[in-house]
């Protein structure tokens, strides 16, 4: 299958092109940079030089492909406006993927983040917050289902709070940018929130397997780890950098400090049952130990 990919350069990107290109697909990458360009001709893809802004780009990526798989987000989380415009970009981009693929049963694979769930851990049949920091981004993942109605084989892969490779990656790697510029592997609260995580060589091979696989109008769970509490995470973290480890204010975490104070665990067993889905790199703790001091 040709495929058309967005983000294919970044942390879990390129696992996905490595995972797509290593079971027989081809793929066509987005690239916003001649850096981006390079990176994706060394991995054997082919490149399509345009930004997640760029619609018609878009458009044309998807109507050259037999199916479609969006990762990239603009990953500015120093303030609610730059998080607001970074949600809302991409919003306008998955509309447009999706209007071009109206129609034709293709495959158009987007990513989610795991919902939580009160008191236990969320499933993959839990809804997706549509209010709150990024609460644009769980509408436009619903308007992407929706297109299950409209001939398009629309499908959302769920990603934990850290996918995770050589240490780095996901709110795991903020906490550890966070600690290197303050001096403290901080945590909030108690530290006893749970977060769920996945290395992302294991989130690539789902993701392939939903491109494949999944029925429309589903959504995956790629969870390894149900839960690690923050304080753990930070203990290695703060071990690793040879930093303290304590709680600090919410704020510490700018938009996101209300996500990072919530518990969120989340389980995959109906992912790994129905897509025969088994994750088999290191768990996050394990990772961390990659941090380099």
């Amino acid at each position: 299958m040709r495929v058309f990919v967005t983000g294919g350069t970044g942390l879990i990107g390129s696992a996905v092109v490595a995972e797509l290109l290593g079971n027989g697909h081809t793929v066509l990458a987005l690239a916003r940079s001649d850096t981006s360009a390079q990176a994706v001709e060394a991995a054997g893809a082919e490149p399509l030089r345009g930004a997640l802004a760029d619609l018609d780009t878009l458009r044309a990526g998807a109507a050259r492909a037999e199916g479609v798989i969006h990762l990239a987000f603009h990953h500015d989380f120093s303030s609610p406006d730059t998080l607001a415009k970074s949600v809302g970009e991409e919003g306008a981009a998955l509309a447009a993927l999706g209007e071009e693929l109206v129609g034709s049963d293709r495959p158009f694979v987007t990513v989610a983040g795991t919902p939580a769930a009160p008191g236990r851990a969320s499933v993959e049949s839990d809804p997706v917050p549509t209010q709150g920091p990024v609460g644009g981004r769980g509408r436009a993942v619903a308007s992407v289902l929706g297109l299950s109605s409209r001939g398009v084989r629309s499908t959302a892969v769920r990603l934990p709070r850290t996918v995770h490779n050589q240490g780095s990656g996901g709110f795991a790697g903020l906490l550890t940018d966070i600690a290197r510029r303050t001096g403290v592997s901080g945590y909030p609260g108690d530290g006893a929130q749970r977060w769920p995580a996945v290395h992302a060589l294991d989130a690539a091979v789902l993701f392939r397997l939903a491109l494949e696989q999944a029925e429309a109008g589903t959504s995956w769970h790629a969870v390894a780890d149900e839960g690690d509490s923050v304080r753990d995470i930070a203990t290695v973290i703060g071990r690793r950098l040879d930093l303290p480890v304590e709680s600090v204010p919410a704020e510490t975490f700018g938009p996101l400090g209300q996500i990072f104070a919530s518990d969120q665990p989340s389980s995959s067993h109906y992912t790994r049952q129905t897509l025969g889905w088994e994750p088999k790199h290191p768990s996050l703790l394990e990772d961390l130990e990659n941090i380099q001091p």
